[in-house]
């Protein structure tokens, strides 16, 4: 058996100091874009295309983004675009959603292997057994899901659109949503409808613990505190407001304090100091780190985004017979959500 030295051994590790949460103060002024940022700009332009960037891409990407928004956002602009090339800097289930939505346009992700845990969680073999098993179920499916799993659904939500999604489901309905349980617990709880949840969850927003929460608000006494729904009901419950990305930016504008603790992805802030430009921002920390991001979303860098455009590649294919039968509920949820 391995022995560890006694002073190891005795070591009290409630003595490491919890990590400070970082703090990003307003914006002196614009940016000035980056050789390589002139660069993408100029491929993009040659190229044809249009690049959408994900509220939790890197601040360099999202300088270079003609649009940059939530999965809702973006589901919207992937729609309505004339490019003949997109760009989706986000992770794989994104690009895919353009791609379906947009069956004769080349669609690129500038790094494959960014996936996501929360879609991993539900694979469409699994669903497909369940719906066999309950005939009557009506799935609805958080964007963040295979293209195989929205081609399941009865209608695809985001967490900006979910309670008015769930809504329109007519009450003798039973709801299987899927695959995140917080989300669809917060759904659950304000729109008073039981339904059936997936065992899912977003690793990155699940790090967030009420005690991590409640040192930030100790060390900033009176700043309100913004949470997206996907984090734990614990930590939900401590703030002042739940709610997506996108509604993000329209509660900070709202918010008299100059200083806001933000309760998601770390990438968020680069948009909200952009758009929201004389506060200072909090990211609410973890209980092993100051700035929460996620591994996948990050995994896109300026330069594979250089790449991606001078290559036309990584390009996202799909099986006709999934993406048609995935742009249904995908159709669906644009409108019912206009």
């Amino acid at each position: 058996m391995l022995r560890l030295p006694k002073a190891v051994r005795f070591l009290n590790l409630t003595t490491v100091p919890a990590p400070a949460p970082a703090v990003f103060p307003p914006l002196p002024g614009p940016t000035p874009l980056s050789d390589l940022q002139r660069e993408v700009l100029e491929l993009k332009r040659k190229a044809d295309a249009v690049i959408l960037a994900h509220n939790y891409q890197c601040e360099d990407i999202q300088g270079v983004a003609d649009f940059v928004g939530d999965s809702l956002g973006l589901a919207y602009k992937a729609a309505e675009t004339r490019a003949s090339t997109i760009v989706f800097c986000g992770v794989h289930f994104m690009a895919e959603t353009a791609k379906i939505v947009n069956p004769g346009r080349r669609v690129l992700l500038p790094d494959l292997e960014a996936g996501c845990s929360l879609a991993d969680s539900c694979p469409a073999e699994r669903l497909a057994q369940v719906k066999a098993e309950n005939p009557g179920l009506a799935v609805v499916a958080y964007i963040n899901c295979s293209a195989a799993v929205k081609a399941l659904a009865d209608v695809i939500c985001t967490s900006g659109n979910a309670s008015r999604i769930v809504e329109r489901i007519p009450a003798d309905r039973e709801i299987l949503f899927v695959p995140d349980q917080n989300l669809g617990q917060w759904v659950s709880q304000r729109t008073g409808r039981r339904m059936r949840l997936w065992p899912g969850s977003c690793y990155a927003h699940v790090q967030f613990t009420p005690t991590a929460l409640l040192r930030a608000k100790a060390l900033h006494p009176g700043a309100p505190v913004v949470a997206h729904p996907e984090c734990t009901e614990a930590v939900r419950g401590l703030a002042d407001e739940v709610c997506s990305t996108e509604l993000m930016v329209a509660w900070a504008r709202r918010q008299v304090s100059p200083t806001l603790i933000v309760t998601t992805e770390s990438g968020m802030i680069h948009r909200l100091r952009r758009e929201v430009p004389d506060k200072t921002f909090v990211a609410a920390p973890t209980d092993r780190c100051s700035c929460n991001e996620c591994r996948y979303m990050k995994m896109n860098t300026l330069a594979k985004l250089r790449d991606c455009l001078a290559n036309g590649g990584p390009e996202i294919t799909l099986d006709e017979g999934i993406r048609a039968a995935a742009e249904v509920p995908l159709r669906r949820m644009l409108e019912w959500s206009k």
